[in-house]
């Protein structure tokens, strides 16, 4: 990280307050290096690709009044808890090569090391304790900078994060929950001398800020700007469930890259409407390619045209233009 650290803290256990308060910081501390610590209460939060209703166990989220929260990252679903904090790192993007995972989970797993723990990065976006997933991440860009972010698994409630989530039968098959569960560990339970959360946290700040760690504060005005965009944005049904058109084609593929669903409305043979889920990781909003495919021609060629315009990967991470064909024009 740089010399200097601004560190803040969202003083909030809701989920929708303080995405707020992390995408505002995106958007208006445009210079310098962020860390934020943070943690939601008794919460799912989805990608900003993924079908809501499909991710979640409605039953078991209404009983146990758990939020429902879109983020603007993509990924896949994930539980949170009290004994789960949450970490966001803020900074100038830089040029395209620079958006590694790795610039920003080394120092989490070197963090982690320094208490005595066996942690390495895996796979696309996690991070791993003694082979078990502690931490997930994403990112995304914004004129020109860069927000990743992730969780901290510290001692989470497993049950919960079992009965909360629809865990998707092609993504585990031949898997039972149990062996699904069990991918999962707290940081906590693999520490060689024990320490509660906030003695973690306090180690976290220094361990990722090192000396050059700036505690700060946002304004008033801007504090009011974060519930203005909490309102208007994180705490509305729209942004969090409101996002699927009436269809007339949907289909679904698992790739090396993460799962795709589509769902398209046709008219005329042209598409009206069209919607990508998925827990690819994307770093950009997927509206510029919706846009861009509505009126278009429903024929893989055309559609193929409108995809070439775009960087892909910057949209639907790892899947590729063929595999986007694919699941729009071979349906099972």
């Amino acid at each position: 990280m740089a010399d200097k650290t601004h560190y803040l803290e969202t003083g909030s256990t809701s989920p929708y307050y303080n995405l707020a308060f992390e995408e505002y910081v995106l958007r208006s501390r445009r210079e310098g290096e962020y860390l934020l610590l943070w943690q939601n209460d008794n919460t799912i939060v989805i990608g900003q690709n993924q079908n809501a209703e499909a991710e979640i166990n409605r039953a078991f989220v209404e009983e146990k009044k758990i939020n429902v929260v879109r983020r603007s990252t993509g990924g896949g679903a994930v539980y949170h808890d009290l004994g789960n904090l949450n970490y966001s790192f803020i900074a100038d993007a830089g040029d395209a090569e620079r958006l590694t995972m790795e610039r920003f989970t080394r120092p989490i797993v070197e963090a982690l090391r320094g208490l005595g723990l066996d942690a390495e990065a895996s796979g696309r976006n996690d991070i791993l304790v003694s082979g078990r997933k502690v931490s997930g991440t994403a990112q995304r860009v914004m004129q020109g900078r860069i927000l990743h972010h992730g969780t901290l698994l510290f001692d989470s409630d497993s049950s919960m994060v079992a009965g909360a989530l629809n865990v998707d039968p092609e993504k585990f098959k031949s898997k039972s929950a149990k062996s699904v569960r069990s991918r999962i560990g707290n940081i906590r339970s693999f520490l060689p001398e024990d320490m509660d959360l906030p003695a973690f946290w306090a180690y976290l700040k220094q361990a990722l800020a090192g000396s050059g760690l700036s505690e700060e504060t946002l304004t008033e005005a801007e504090l009011f700007a974060v519930r203005e965009l909490e309102q208007s944005k994180y705490d509305t049904w729209e942004w969090n469930f409101g996002r699927s058109p009436k269809y007339t084609m949907a289909n679904k593929r698992h790739f090396d890259g993460g799962s795709l669903e589509v769902r398209v409305a046709v008219e005329a043979g042209s598409i009206t409407d069209i919607v990508f889920y998925g827990d690819f990781l994307a770093v950009d909003s997927m509206e510029q390619v919706t846009e861009a495919l509505r009126g278009c021609p429903f024929r893989s060629a055309d559609v193929g045209a409108v995809l070439d315009t775009f960087q892909l990967p910057l949209y639907f991470g790892a899947i590729t233009k063929e595999e986007i064909l694919d699941t729009l024009f071979h349906v099972d």
